[in-house]
């Protein structure tokens, strides 16, 4: 019957998913920053992100191809997810391993919480076609830059050529966040209509296949020690921060408003600094903590602000 409500049962289903989902993200989410720190210690970042996700993206192929998805796509399709894939994992995710070779994983986890703000900043102004961006956005968006300045003050500050090397490092991974985002708004925009496992099959093969590549052309290969602890990090990082955090992402992204998804920046950063703290004896200083309390805020704010096209803004509604 036309206007019947969907059944009871299927809503508590999807809300069922839909926690599910979060959860997995954001607690998985946040323990990879441990994992990508071990990893990159035996193994070159490159080069480590590539074999990760090659292994997972083969792998989940091959399971969508055994339980029956079809796994073949257009060449329409095709294209979309590898720039998808590239601009999340080829670069946003390479880039953050080879960051935390030189940033604490609590740390970087703190700088790629702003993620959120180039949400609003590409929704808003890049890809918004002159769209504008609510008080609470320009609000969130400067908060989040004041508390950008105070977690890396102390690299601002120092004359150490260390310093500066680890201050590199931490502004590389504004560019990580923003390639991430990026990409997270082409899949939500761009909707491709695969499997949502076909799809992160595809684009982790597509990325991890790049990142091989780049790897090997680059001789990281000669440096990699493959032990049990970074083959044993690896494999953490496959199955849990792939196969079930990233799936789960890209599920999230086509189900669930961006601004909501993009609220695992809240969450990820305090497992990340726990886990720090406890496994690798990181400290958590005065400007750790001052940076955390002005940028989730921030985030906050930037998630619950909304843009409206400025043409409509610009009009007065008839009295």
């Amino acid at each position: 019957m036309i206007g019947r409500p969907p059944p009871k049962g299927s809503a508590i289903n999807r809300r069922f998913k839909v926690v599910l989902a979060f959860a997995l993200v954001y607690v998985f989410w946040g323990s990879t920053y441990l994992g990508i720190r071990i990893a990159v210690g035996r193994i070159p970042p490159i080069l480590m992100a590539g074999v990760r996700f090659l292994i997972a993206g083969g792998l989940m192929l091959g399971f969508c191809a055994l339980t029956g998805r079809r796994i073949t796509l257009g060449r329409d399709e095709l294209w979309r997810l590898a720039v998808i894939g590239v601009l999340l994992l080829s670069i946003a995710n390479a880039i953050l391993a080879w960051a935390e070779l030189s940033v604490p994983t609590g740390l970087a986890a703190l700088i790629v919480a702003i993620t959120p703000i180039w949400f609003l900043i590409i929704d808003g102004w890049i890809l918004g076609a002159g769209e504008r961006v609510g008080g609470s956005g320009i609000a969130g968006i400067a908060l989040g830059a004041a508390g950008m300045i105070v977690l890396l003050w102390p690299k601002l500050t120092t004359s150490h050529p260390l310093g500066w090397w680890e201050l590199l490092a931490a502004f590389s991974l504004l560019v990580s966040s923003f390639s991430w985002a990026f990409g997270s708004v082409l899949a939500r925009r761009w909707d491709v209509k695969v499997d949502p496992l076909v799809g992160s099959g595809w684009q982790m093969a597509i990325a991890g296949a790049v990142n091989v590549a780049a790897g090997l052309a680059l001789g990281n290969g000669r440096r990699a020690v493959w032990d049990a602890r970074g083959l044993g990090a690896i494999l953490y990082l496959v199955v849990f921060g792939s196969w079930v955090g990233y799936s789960a992402y890209v599920w999230l992204l086509r189900h669930v408003p961006t601004a909501k998804v993009a609220t695992y920046a809240y969450v990820n950063p305090i497992v990340a600094v726990l886990l720090g703290w406890l496994f690798l004896d990181e400290s958590i200083d005065r400007f750790i903590l001052l940076g955390t309390a002005i940028i989730l805020p921030a985030v906050a704010l930037v998630s619950k602000a909304e843009t409206t096209p400025r043409a409509v803004a610009e009009v007065e509604p008839p009295s």
